[in-house]
């Protein structure tokens, strides 16, 4: 599945130089990598809510995830260093270039009255985060299976400067943002 890719080469590229006076190829911003994280804070009570978050993110990610360890204690939530509290994943390459196609194409599209991604969740340097309220919107997600639903974050990682930059090139590659 290299339609991302093809895309890219094909439309993003020439459009970029274009439209932001690039003189280089190299110059023009690419995905680098996404980033898909849930917090499991029940898994300081529930051991089990660790692992179907686990399965659910294996599925949406077709990769293994990995524990995110909490870094300092917090006795208010009895939580101590070193606990598990939440799993992340880091797609890069074609996986990267496979689930953005699987997230435009495919996920926003079910989502309830969606009208489009909020155009101002940029960081300051071209880098994109997009938060689900529940994981059962990815169709690999079986309702019937899960145990509870859970928040999802996702984080596009661009190589742009800023965030102008980093929106045009999603624009450019898919991404359905809302009219200011």
């Amino acid at each position: 599945m290299a339609l991302l890719k093809e895309k890219y080469q094909q439309e993003v590229i020439p459009g970029l130089m274009e439209r932001c006076g690039y003189t280089n190829v190299m110059q023009v911003p690419r995905l680098e990598k996404i980033v898909l994280n849930i917090g499991v804070g029940e898994a300081i009570q529930n051991a089990k809510a660790l692992e179907a978050a686990e399965r659910d993110l294996a599925a949406i990610s077709g990769q293994h995830p990995v524990t995110t360890r909490a870094r300092k204690s917090i006795a208010a939530f009895r939580l101590r260093t070193g606990m598990p509290i939440g799993l992340k994943v880091t797609l890069r390459g074609s996986r990267m270039h496979d689930f953005f196609e699987k997230l435009v194409n495919a996920v926003l599209p079910r989502i309830h009255e969606f009208q489009g991604v909020p155009p101002d969740s940029f960081d300051g340097r071209g880098n994109y985060t997009l938060g689900f309220k529940e994981q059962i919107v990815f169709p690999e997600i079986d309702f019937d299976k899960i145990d509870k639903i859970r928040g999802l974050e996702i984080s596009i990682i661009t190589t742009a400067n800023t965030d102008e930059e980093g929106r045009h090139l999603l624009e450019l590659l898919g991404m359905p943002f809302t009219k200011d």
